[in-house]
């Protein structure tokens, strides 16, 4: 993002929030279904449960993405003063 300019910004900020709903509900999710598997006897609450871990953990990180502000790069200005 640094060399990027500030309208690709919301983009790559989508794009991220994205991949990382889509990897943190699939995580959940087989993470949910080992569990139904090996320990509730097949049930299907902790298939849901870790899908929807997953999926709040993912929608949080997806706020803070985009309440974060960008750093401005500012150059200092010298100011000089005629008599």
């Amino acid at each position: 993002m640094a060399d990027g300019r500030s309208e690709d910004v919301p983009g790559e900020k989508w794009d991220r929030c994205v991949a990382d709903t889509l990897l943190k509900s699939g995580v959940g999710l087989g993470i949910g279904a080992l569990c139904s598997l090996v320990l509730f006897k097949r049930r299907t609450w902790p298939i849901v449960l870790g899908t929807g871990f997953g999926l709040g953990f993912a929608i949080s990180n997806c706020q803070h993405d985009f309440k974060r502000v960008e750093s401005l790069h500012m150059k200092p200005i010298k100011l000089t003063v005629k008599n």
